[in-house]
């Protein structure tokens, strides 16, 4: 008879992915869909039925061959009341009820969390921070996304609100306009869109943050001063996190990531310098390992741990 398995998906702006895995973390299916953003985002949960139904039938299995599932959703999530509120990006109103409403398309127990927390406890159990209970992931990407793992538990903090990491004040005088309606957020200097932003402040033009990367390889100073810059503010957020959560390992994830030791090698100076001496001597930096699977990853160990003994 084969085991029963987990379900797990990850909401995101432009793209949902699906997949099952076993009860310890193996992926055995994975599949995406387009996320459809129509109507306020009141089709994203029968898309997703739908499509869940479909796979299992795929499978020849039926919902009694699904333990529970997990879901990472875009904004700060309510756990207890199974709310996201400011998925601004998928049209959907504060408190939405994603929880009831899935679980009734479902016919599962379903359990919700920021989809950057999931990517933190999917990397804690199955990638960078496996080993370790105490984590912070950041995640480089068109934002800069953030989930802290404390004793192998997410730390969300009273409204959901916790590892914001991309709001983080680095620049407080003369930065730029941020998302949120502030000045200054890391997310503005460390992001794929935040260095696009620093060079154009040089006089120079860039598509992606991966020609800026690629022009720092060539010689290009301006480029070269702008990963630095990127480094030092997301070197000066790090070492305050470091020193207020003392985690065991940060692990750096996304596309920005990519760039590999032309950022990480800079970054992990300016963390030295910024965090304090006791903290740093237990701290590594890690590259994510997982990818575009962390989040499911990670949505299928919050199912776990809440059915699985």
């Amino acid at each position: 008879m084969e085991e029963k398995r987990l379900a797990a998906i990850d909401i995101g702006g432009t793209t949902i992915k699906m997949a099952f895995l076993t009860v310890g973390g193996d992926i055995i299916r994975k599949w995406a869909i387009p996320t459809d953003r129509t109507d306020g985002g009141t089709n994203i949960v029968s898309h997703i039925a739908r499509s869940f139904s479909a796979e299992l039938k795929q499978d020849g299995l039926t919902t009694i061959d699904v333990i529970a599932v997990g879901v990472g959703a875009p904004g700060p999530a309510d756990p207890i009341e199974g709310t996201i509120s400011g998925a601004v990006n998928l049209g959907w109103v504060n408190n939405y009820p994603l929880k009831k409403l899935l679980e009734e398309a479902l016919e599962l127990p379903v359990f919700i969390e920021n989809d950057a927390n999931c990517a933190a406890l999917g990397e804690m159990w199955r990638g960078a921070g496996s080993g370790t209970g105490d984590l912070v992931c950041i995640t480089l990407g068109t934002g800069v996304g953030g989930g802290v793992v404390s004793k192998g538990t997410i730390i969300t903090g009273v409204c959901g609100s916790a590892g914001e990491i991309g709001h983080i004040t680095v620049v407080p005088e003369n930065g730029i306009l941020c998302n949120c309606g502030r000045y200054g957020c890391l997310e503005t200097v460390a992001s794929a869109t935040g260095i696009v932003n620093l060079y154009k402040e040089e006089g120079k033009e860039a598509t992606d943050a991966r020609t800026v990367f690629a022009q720092a390889s060539k010689g290009d100073e301006a480029a070269k001063r702008v990963i630095d810059r990127c480094a030092f503010y997301l070197g000066l957020a790090i070492g305050n996190i470091a020193n207020t959560m003392n985690p065991a390992k940060i692990v750096v994830g996304g596309g920005v990531s990519k760039a590999g030791d032309a950022l990480l090698l800079p970054l992990e100076q300016y963390v030295r310098q910024f965090t304090f001496p006791r903290a740093m001597e237990v701290l590594s930096i890690e590259k994510a390992m997982l990818g575009n699977d962390a989040g499911v990853v990670g949505a299928a160990y919050l199912a776990k741990v809440k059915t699985v003994s």
